[in-house]
């Protein structure tokens, strides 16, 4: 392991060296499967599961590992370096479980995290819509009291997981007038009569951790309000995402570090006019920018992780890691392509793959164009 993991406590060290070894035996075998077949990949969350990655992100309290803000970016980062599909559905499931713990009353923490951290239940977190996107403060969703609890009403899109996941915490408005003070969260379970999602989304990569349509026109308990009050799920989903926006940077980490190892293996092979191609000085500075980078862009997650497990707000450095982890893994992955040439272009090799899996990661949690409000708001706040 990296010097850059010396905060790492001996456990942590151990329960990353233990999922390095699952991923690399039993995930990352299975990716290039995955993209070809769109299958969702329930069997490498089962896997996970099984090395306690489910509930990586929950105190023990809950049934989790309660493992560090680094070692989790850590191990996400070798999660995605396996297989990127899997990484997104354990990530969109970490949004789901993170909304419960930050604005769940105790309740609904009992009845929930504990099984959420050992798989038996799968979250999914709904928040995204056809008009509502990177400005979830206007969305349409309406929920209004109805007897003795909810009529929740509307659409939600590209949502990970909300099609196969046991239970989603939808974010609707339930006083207009307050604009996002006027927003609420609620837990949907699967099954409930009215919740229906359409088939999953075709899309250019990621092809494994599949995204839905959610059609909402549901009656639901009073229970079913997440924690105490009304007017609270802006503010949760915001803590949400910033937590979010970390393991998005841990994501592009891992598939960028995974696409750099496979150009240094690919380069020290090729051999051209009797001489590797690692040889000539061009491809050397390549690997070498794209090494650079990927460093610089390791150490604005750990410092956002750092933030996170001190308890302060971290929004901006979450905005920053975000920001350069996803475009600096894109310049990464394309370095790779092009040092495979031609080869880099065809499904032969996983190049092709982790590039198309990138590319969601500069729009999803927030586009690069939101982040850079979000910086530049704190700039001039």
């Amino acid at each position: 392991m990296s010097d850059l993991w010396h905060m790492l406590s001996d456990d942590e060290r151990l329960f990353c060296d233990l999922l390095e070894r699952v991923v690399d035996e039993r995930i990352a075998p299975l990716a290039q499967r995955t993209d070809e077949t769109s299958a969702f990949v329930h069997d490498q969350l089962k896997v996970l599961s099984g090395a306690g990655m489910l509930g990586a992100n929950l105190p023990e309290v809950h049934g989790g590992a309660d493992i560090s803000a680094q070692a989790l970016l850590r191990a996400v980062e070798i999660v995605a370096g396996g297989c990127g599909s899997t990484a997104s559905a354990l990530t969109a499931h970490y949004l789901a479980t993170d909304s419960i713990l930050i604005g769940g009353t105790e309740a609904q923490k009992a009845d929930l995290l504990p099984e959420a951290a050992t798989g038996e239940r799968l979250g999914a977190f709904a928040l995204t819509e056809p008009t509502a996107g990177s400005d979830p403060a206007d969305m349409r969703t309406r929920a209004v009291r109805s007897g003795e609890g909810w009529y929740l009403k509307g659409t939600k899109c590209f949502i990970s997981n909300g099609g196969v996941a046991d239970f989603v915490v939808v974010y609707a408005v339930t006083d207009p007038a307050a604009r996002h003070r006027g927003v609420s969260a609620f837990i949907l379970p699967k099954g409930t009569p009215g919740f229906e999602a359409g088939k999953p989304e075709k899309t250019m990569g990621l092809k494994g951790g599949h995204v839905f349509t959610l059609n909402l026109d549901c009656h639901l308990p009073e229970d079913a309000l997440l924690g105490e009050a009304e007017g609270q799920g802006f503010k949760t989903a915001m803590q949400v995402l910033d937590n979010g926006r970390v393991e998005v940077a841990a994501q592009c980490l891992g598939m960028a570090q995974a696409a750099l190892d496979a150009a240094k293996a690919y380069a020290k092979d090729r051999v051209i006019g009797g001489e590797a191609l690692s040889a000539k000085q061009g491809i050397r500075w390549m690997l070498a920018d794209a090494a650079l980078e990927l460093r610089a862009a390791r150490l604005m997650a750990l410092e956002a992780a750092r933030q996170r497990q001190a308890g302060k707000r971290f929004s901006e450095a979450a905005a920053m890691a975000k920001l350069k982890a996803s475009e600096v893994a894109d310049k990464v992955a394309d370095t790779a392509l092009q040092i495979h040439g031609g080869y880099g272009y065809t499904r032969d090799f996983p190049i092709e793959r982790i590039t198309r899996d990138l590319r969601i990661m500069r729009i999803y949690e927030g586009s690069s164009e939101i982040q850079r409000n979000i910086i530049a708001g704190h700039l001039l706040a």
